[in-house]
């Protein structure tokens, strides 16, 4: 189950692991709030009403949330709303019931102990241990009871975080629930969490098919895209990229203008973004920019991963990044923060740079360091790729999460002989 099928990242991860898991031989069938795909084993709305619920639903939860006039900009919801997606999942009949990112109205906490079933959930980010906030900025409040909320701007301990902190609390104690985590750091966070402290927490990748992630031709993917053959190409992904502050838009800004006053009279380095089209008031670089707005098929990221020469991620927190994956996979080395679930990904100096914490400077001499030296470049990224191969295999993965609900269903006293494993995902 997860919100969307295909959109945004933490969707593309969850169905590359629904058809992972039908490529094993599991019955897998994915359930989601607002649908864009057509695979016939995902199911989504089933009429126009369901489909403008989904439009509606993630409005509605956040409506709370204008209550608190100082709020952040970050994602938060509060997952007040009923739920209406129980009855759909039972007559499924699953084995399990596998979460992954199931907010904007989608699931309220109270659904997790009536599906029948026991429950995988994948976190893609902190909400599932949180008072609402997707990501805490490093606040740390979940490791005691939430309140006083910075995400919210607000001053109160009884305020809405605290309503919604206490409400996961009730529902978690009363369902059996294993957590996975695509990264180590993020299991950590779980495990420190008052909410999580005592379940069991797996620590299991993202997958990817490394047949379609590969490298191409690198002046052929430029040509096909429209990029220029002959330069060196600066990638940076990430959807909201100007208003996310978590995405480190203002630290790659800086980066940027120091490494391009680090090149002196060079002329040959432009940045790529993906994500988003070009605003109209497009922010300075100092370098040329070619934006190439939201791509979802794995086919053309798999090309601009290619078409590049180093990908950038300078995310402050960050769980699995889909961006970095993706680009190893295509022997592209890739540069980020020395934060979250990047160093699971990136090995300094073997497939890419990991710069300093928040340091911007660090992080033009990462881009540097990648950049100016063709025999180092090589080497890096064949690493990349051996990186992937070896660890991200969606094959891999999918295997490991079938040996993990076979031991949640022994454990639940429901294993046996399965001619079937039937998951909705």
């Amino acid at each position: 189950m997860n919100t969307y099928d295909i959109r945004g990242g933490a969707a593309r991860a969850a169905y590359r692991l629904h058809c992972g898991l039908r490529a094993a031989g599991i019955e897998s069938q994915m359930l989601v709030q607002s649908k864009s795909s057509d695979d016939p084993y995902v199911e989504g709305p089933r009429n126009r009403f369901e489909t403008l619920l989904g439009v509606v639903r993630p409005q509605f939860d956040i409506l709370p949330t204008y209550f608190y006039s100082k709020r952040g900009n970050g994602i938060y919801y509060p997952g007040l709303l009923p739920g209406n997606y129980v009855k759909r999942v039972r007559r499924m009949k699953p084995d399990i019931v596998h979460l992954h990112w199931v907010a904007g109205g989608f699931l309220n906490p109270s659904a997790l102990t009536d599906f029948g079933a026991p429950v995988v959930w994948t976190l893609h980010d902190m909400w599932a241990f949180t008072g609402g906030c997707h990501y805490d900025n490093g606040c740390g409040r979940y490791v005691g009871t939430c309140g006083k909320c910075p995400a919210l701007g607000s001053s109160r301990e009884t305020d809405l975080s605290r309503l919604v902190w206490q409400q996961k609390r009730r529902k978690w104690a009363e369902v059996s629930l294993t957590v996975v985590t695509p990264s180590r750091w993020l299991a950590e966070c779980a495990r420190k969490s008052a909410l999580f402290s005592d379940k069991r927490i797996e620590v299991i990748p993202n997958g990817l098919d490394i047949m379609r992630f590969r490298a191409f031709d690198k002046q052929r993917a430029r040509e096909l895209l429209g990029l220029p053959t002959g330069k060196r190409l600066i990638l940076f992904g990430t959807l909201n990229v100007t208003t996310d502050k978590r995405k480190g838009f203002h630290a790659l800004q800086e980066a940027l203008r120091s490494f391009r006053m680090a090149q002196e009279h060079r002329d040959d380095c432009e940045v790529v973004i993906v994500g988003a089209s070009r605003p109209i008031s497009p922010p300075d670089f100092g370098l040329p920019v070619h934006y190439m707005g939201i791509l979802n098929d794995d086919v053309t990221l798999a090309l601009l991963a290619s078409a590049v020469d180093v990908v950038v991620v300078p995310s402050l927190q960050e769980n699995l990044s889909n961006t970095v994956m993706e680009a190893l996979a295509c022997g592209t080395p890739c540069v980020a923060f020395n934060i979250g679930g990047m160093p699971d990904l990136i090995e300094h100096r073997g497939n890419g740079y990991l710069a300093r914490s928040f340091e911007s400077l660090d992080l033009a001499h990462g881009m540097q360091w990648v950049l100016e030296n063709k025999e180092r470049w090589c080497a890096l990224s064949k690493r990349a790729r051996e990186k992937v191969e070896a660890e991200f295999d969606l094959r891999d993965v999918s295997e490991r999460y079938r040996a993990l609900y076979l031991n949640v269903l022994d454990r639940a006293g429901q294993g046996g002989h399965r001619p079937m494993l039937k998951v909705v995902s």
